[in-house]
């Protein structure tokens, strides 16, 4: 399968019958100028919860391209009331046969608040399951000792938030991949705004030392997983 980054934690995973886009925001990011959101594809939006900075660009790109919207049940209602008719509302513990893939919804510990005050649900993460090998976009999030229970998938890797200060930071997101039992991050949730800067060669290192392979692509670079 093939991973996209586009900044912050929106991204697009490319396999085979389907073409998934996380937590699109893009042009509210001043550090992903160079993407052109007109010609982002997707055939399927995951909102993981309801800030600005996850789902800025996702009306947009729904409305132009068509893709089902799958999120919990209030953020399903929400897009619903701007005339998203396709959608796939689910809640946390729950998973669902798309065709092309399965997916689950997982817990994560944050906040959810839609960007006009109304409430946003349960946040979340999702475990994907697909031919090509599963993975994990874990969202917003603290460490959790539930993140263990995520090792039973077989995840071939997990999207990691890094930046702290409303997430985890590294050393907790590197906790949390040990707990997941996966080898290889993508990081992200960082360097967007000065309250997530990081040191990235620092976190490479980190992830290093724990033996787990943290990548951390350009913005617009596509990568093979």
């Amino acid at each position: 399968m093939k991973l996209t980054y586009y900044g912050q934690s929106c991204i697009g995973v490319d396999m085979a019958g389907a073409q998934l886009l996380f937590d699109p925001f893009i042009s509210g990011n001043p550090l992903a100028g160079a993407i052109d959101v007109a010609k982002v594809p997707a055939t399927h939006v995951l909102l993981t919860h309801g800030h600005g900075d996850h789902v800025a660009d996702a009306e947009t790109i729904l409305k132009r391209t068509g893709a089902e919207l799958i999120s919990n049940f209030e953020i399903c209602e929400w897009y619903g009331a701007k005339g998203i008719g396709r959608t796939h509302p689910m809640n946390l513990g729950g998973k669902a046969d798309r065709g092309a893939f399965q997916v689950k919804s997982t817990m994560a510990q944050h906040s959810s608040t839609m960007p006009d005050g109304a409430p946003g649900g349960s946040p979340c993460g999702y475990v994907v399951f697909t031919a090509e090998g599963n993975f994990h976009h874990a969202g917003d999030t603290a460490l959790m000792l539930d993140m263990q229970l995520l090792k039973r998938h077989g995840l071939k890797y997990a999207c990691l938030p890094i930046g702290d200060n409303y997430t985890m930071g590294i050393e907790d997101a590197v906790e949390a991949a040990q707990y997941m039992g996966v080898d290889t991050v993508v990081g992200m949730h960082y360097n967007s705004f000065p309250a997530i800067t990081i040191d990235t060669e620092q976190a490479i290192a980190a992830f290093a030392k724990a033996g787990i392979r943290l990548l951390l692509p350009a913005i617009g670079t596509t990568i093979e997983l």
